[in-house]
């Protein structure tokens, strides 16, 4: 007899602390799965609450908020089965997945693998699970577990397979960062061969503070075939019939899970078997072959990142417009274009501060780019303002030598400029620094650092270059970047003649070296052994670390590298290891 199971996965873009909204937003896509005649809809990691909630969970009220809410879907849940994320307070609280059915609660599944590394660190708050269910739903096994508890070859999902489970439902809040893609859709392949069973990896999309959840939602089969995938960077709901007899069949064949070792899956956790349906007979008519959505390469992917991050932090926070600085250089251009991308032209204003070191080809680029971006763009000259702190601060520089404090004040004065017209207006700043500047400390303090999101922050100078071509060539309009700013030589603009190499090694020296230290932690002696020069080695040990403090005062930005500066890279301030 073939048994057909239709599984429902509902990629959602949740709000941190937003319980109404996600409520809201998780009936509307329940409804949706029940009309396409789903026998299950599963929806992310802790859907109810958004994540990460942070410390809003150590306010009870908060977490007795998401409990009522997870009541009212799985109340709504009829003729259905509802896998949900949300935060379960018993005697303590606990990363959970509620299985509803018909209206009721049924179990809660509670995260065995709490990952305290990187962004996560949820050993903070959460007691972890000890116990492995499987769902018999319409006569099929479903194992659900969440996120970290598949990344184990040996955990959740083997108790499960061994207890029955012939499909795995696995919710996510998996953070983005470029080619993690490909290496998570290699894993989950993996793990449904080793397991020879269905599974399915639910993740979230949208983005909170500096993450970005990519989606990307997979269903793998029994041989390690991806049958369905979720487009990237978009809510959407995907419905697919499974064979579920193809896992036994395939089973039959294979002699290799009969020898496991039954101490060892009994090491990791219980296993508990849960009636909730019996198979039935169904009328509903199979779903149309559909073919397999393409995936994005990684420049396209990261684009895709900035864009996703940049738009859904400043609707999320609020704001409708945003302020930009238009240098005519490369790195405000590709903020504004992502900008544009994000929350369209009519939300995006561009400020061009000429100064007395202003070339014209960078006055004149600002306005090619804001007219081919369809952007407005106020000019406001800095000159009057340069002269009044010259004045000011005349009698205590007296007898002093020009140095980087009379180019500083410039970037300051601008600073100033663009957040004076955000708090008038109550526009966003989105801040221009890209990677290489913030690791080397290139960047001033409370001039052109000063803003509420930085949209390149965690993007090396290289990779500015790249996206730029990319979006010239594949974005709708094309060609919105001028060759000319792409082309000149990127300059601070801070005195006669400067270009950054006066100050840094050329960009595709510096950036291999900032990787090596910054996302590898290689040491002084591996990095030279790996071919680096030893004196811009040196160079980057010592500005790295000497501007901690600096890149503490930075607004977030988008993460894209396996470890950004924030959350993924603390290091204190105030630190006197130094390589020998």
């Amino acid at each position: 007899m073939t048994r057909i199971f239709r599984l429902a996965l509902a990629q959602i873009n949740t709000t941190v602390g937003d319980i109404p909204g996600n409520t809201a937003l998780i009936l509307e896509y329940l409804e949706r799965a029940r009309e396409a005649g789903a026998d299950l809809v599963a929806f992310p990691e802790m859907a109810t609450t958004g994540y990460p909630p942070e410390d809003l969970l150590f306010k009870t009220s908060f977490i007795r908020d998401n409990m009522a809410a997870r009541d009212k879907i799985v109340a709504a849940a009829k003729d259905i089965a509802v896998v949900l994320g949300y935060v379960h307070l018993g005697t303590d609280i606990s990363n959970a997945a509620a299985l509803g059915y018909n209206g009721q609660l049924i179990d809660s599944y509670f995260k065995m693998h709490l990952p305290n590394y990187g962004v996560f660190d949820e050993d903070r708050y959460f007691r972890p699970g000890d116990t492995c269910p499987v769902y018999v739903i319409n006569g099929v096994g479903v194992g659900v577990n969440i996120c970290e508890d598949i990344w184990y070859p040996v955990g959740p999902i083997a108790v499960q397979r061994e207890a029955g489970a012939e499909l795995i439902v696995n919710i996510n809040a998996s953070p983005f960062h470029a080619g993690k893609r490909a290496y998570r859709e290699k894993m989950i392949a993996t793990r449904a061969a080793d397991n020879e069973l269905f599974v399915a990896h639910l993740n979230a999309v949208g983005a909170q503070d500096e993450l970005v959840f990519d989606g990307a939602s997979v269903i793998c089969d029994m041989n390690g075939q991806v049958l369905e995938r979720a487009p990237a960077f978009k809510e959407s709901l995907i419905v697919t019939d499974l064979d579920i007899e193809e896992v036994f069949r395939t089973r039959l064949r294979d002699p290799r899970p009969r020898k496991e070792n039954a101490t060892i899956l009994r090491e990791i956790g219980s296993s508990k078997v849960v009636q909730v349906s019996g198979a039935e007979p169904s009328s509903r008519a199979p779903l149309p072959s559909a073919e397999l959505l393409p995936v994005m390469d990684v420049v396209e992917e990261i684009y895709q990142a900035l864009v996703l991050g940049t738009g859904d932090y400043i609707r999320k926070s609020g704001f409708q417009k945003v302020l930009i600085g238009l240098s005519g250089g490369v790195d405000s251009a590709l903020t504004a274009t992502v900008a544009v991308d994000a929350i369209g032209p009519k939300n995006v204003v561009g400020i061009s501060m000429p100064s007395r070191f202003s070339s014209e080809g960078s006055i004149s680029d600002s306005k090619e780019l804001a007219d081919s971006l369809g952007i407005e763009l106020w000019t406001v000259p800095i000159e009057p303002g340069h002269q009044a702190f010259e004045e000011m601060l005349a009698p205590h520089f007296r007898d002093t030598q020009p140095n980087v404090a009379e180019e500083n004040v410039q970037a300051r004065i601008r600073g100033n400029i663009l957040m004076t017209l955000s708090n008038k207006f109550g526009w966003m700043v989105l801040t221009t620094g890209n990677k290489s500047e913030m690791a080397m400390g290139y960047a001033t303090l409370y001039g052109d650092m000063a803003g509420g999101f930085a949209v390149i922050k965690d993007v090396p100078k290289t990779l500015v270059y790249q996206l730029c071509h990319w979006r010239n060539l594949h974005g709708e309009p094309a060609n919105v970047i001028p060759q000319a700013i792409i082309t000149k030589p990127p300059s601070a603009e801070l005195k006669e003649d400067q270009l950054d190499q006066d100050s840094l090694p050329p960009y595709e020296l510096l950036d291999p070296v900032v990787k090596a230290y910054v996302e590898e932690d290689c040491s002084y002696q591996e990095m030279v052994d790996a071919g680096f020069d030893p004196a811009i080695v040196r160079q980057v040990i010592a500005a790295v670390d000497r501007n901690e403090y600096k890149r503490r005062q930075a607004p977030p930005g988008v993460k894209i590298t396996p470890r950004a500066f924030g959350k993924d890279r603390r290091l204190p301030i105030v630190n006197r290891y130094r390589q020998e």
